[in-house]
């Protein structure tokens, strides 16, 4: 399969870095998503999930939208146990091996165990 080089700008001879940087970051902006819309008994069962995961001390994958441009951002995940929930700021504290993540209660889209 061969790319032609209208299909892929950067292949020309001679991109000035200003250029190629407004290329990258256009393709990077093409990644980002909206916010997903979850239903009420979704968050009901994250709430539990993240509880019974603080309380019984087990590791959890948590995935959560960081917004990045506006309305778009993009889906983070992670896993770890939940060490604080931070009910006046609404967040969670997770910890694993390698890293320590603060996750917004209102941007988690998704949480397994």
């Amino acid at each position: 399969m061969r790319i032609s080089k209208i299909d892929n700008p950067l292949s020309i001879r001679f991109v000035l870095p200003e250029q190629r940087e407004l290329y990258l970051q256009m393709r990077e902006d093409e990644k980002l998503v909206p916010m997903p819309v979850l239903e009420q008994d979704e968050l009901e069962s994250f709430q539990y999930l993240i509880r019974d995961a603080a309380r019984e001390d087990y590791a959890v994958t948590v995935t959560w939208w960081q917004q990045v441009k506006g309305d778009l951002g993009k889906n983070r995940s992670m896993w770890g146990t939940v060490k604080w929930i931070d009910h006046n700021t609404r967040r969670i504290k997770l910890v694993n091996d390698e890293d320590v993540q603060w996750v917004p209660l209102d941007n988690v889209t998704a949480i397994s165990s």
